[in-house]
């Protein structure tokens, strides 16, 4: 199945990219799709404890099931000022 993958800030600039497209097997969790991302881009590992992942508009955690075609959202935590 396909997941859109969106990356947000500093992430974003990290991988030269604001999106990219992941196949997956049907059933793939959240913690699956980080785990084929960081063997694509490393550099993303590094950020792997503090980064947040939404599905939709509500965040979720890396066992979440994946559904086909959907987007999710990876992003560096939130800072207010």
């Amino acid at each position: 199945m396909k997941v859109r993958v969106q990356f947000y800030a500093q992430l974003r600039d990290l991988i030269g990219a604001r999106e990219m497209d992941v196949q997956l097997a049907e059933g793939a969790t959240v913690g699956d799709l980080l785990e084929k991302i960081y063997a694509q881009q490393p550099a993303l590992r590094l950020h792997d404890k503090s980064i947040l992942i939404g599905a939709g508009v509500e965040f979720v955690d890396r066992n979440y099931m994946l559904k086909l075609n959907e987007e999710i959202a990876i992003m560096p935590p939130v800072q207010g000022g």
